[in-house]
């Protein structure tokens, strides 16, 4: 029986899924809307905001934890553009809007973007 054990496991290996939610955090911060399964959006969210939360400190330690995790071009813009804007605000930088399911398979799609 699963009991208490946090997140997904989308049918993959741990280093495949931290590699897809690595990239998907890249992107979010990228491109700050990106569209993409209902499952992996809601298991983004924490892991985005977690890393958005480290980036407001600013300093040469966070930079180089979140390198850990994101791109470079990921990293510069996180710190430098989007984290100043939530100097004051305490959580919740994501939103997810539900979409209708894909035609195709049928999955639940959503946005997921920053406020």
């Amino acid at each position: 029986m699963r009991k208490q054990k946090k997140g997904r496991k989308f049918s993959r290996p741990a280093s495949q899924r931290k590699a897809m939610l690595n990239n998907l955090a890249s992107q979010l911060f990228l491109k700050k809307r990106i569209k993409t399964t209902e499952a992996k959006a809601k298991e983004l969210k924490s892991f985005s905001e977690k890393l958005l939360t480290k980036a407001k400190k600013g300093d040469l330690a966070s930079r180089r934890y979140l390198a850990r995790f994101l791109r470079k071009e990921a990293v510069k813009k996180l710190v430098e553009e989007i984290a100043p804007k939530y100097r004051g605000r305490q959580g919740g930088y994501t939103r997810i809007i539900k979409l209708r399911p894909r035609p195709s398979d049928g999955a639940k799609i959503a946005i997921i973007e920053l406020v």
